[in-house]
């Protein structure tokens, strides 16, 4: 299997009104690469520690660690979609803004149901 296949992002969704274009963290996109890879780190790094047989509470520990940095991960580009696409479209107003309130909404139910 091609390594960078294997790590690519389709470039559909399945998310109604999710258009393309600038999104709230383009501005942010190579920090967001980098901390991204740190945490795809943290994943490798569990995998050794299996492999290694190492104690499962050290490895519960890690596990902790990589949720944690997941969670703000998803809350930082939150706040970013809050700040920049729903911002956006309550300023324009009409049913769009509902929407993407509505799909924030779900979304945040979903984070806090993880």
């Amino acid at each position: 299997m091609d390594t960078q296949a294997a790590h690519e992002v389709p470039e559909t969704t399945d998310t109604p009104g999710a258009e393309s274009g600038v999104h709230g963290y383009s501005k942010q996109k190579d920090q967001h690469l980098k901390r991204l890879r740190r945490i795809e780190g943290q994943i490798r790094g569990l995998q050794r520690m299996v492999e290694e047989d190492v104690y499962c509470i050290d490895i519960l520990t890690q596990v902790s660690a990589g949720t944690k940095a997941l969670q703000a991960f998803a809350l930082s580009l939150l706040e970013e979609h809050l700040k920049h696409c729903v911002a956006a479209a309550v300023e324009q107003g009409g049913p769009e803004a509902d929407a993407k309130v509505s799909e924030a909404t779900a979304a945040i139910a979903r984070l806090l149901r993880s």
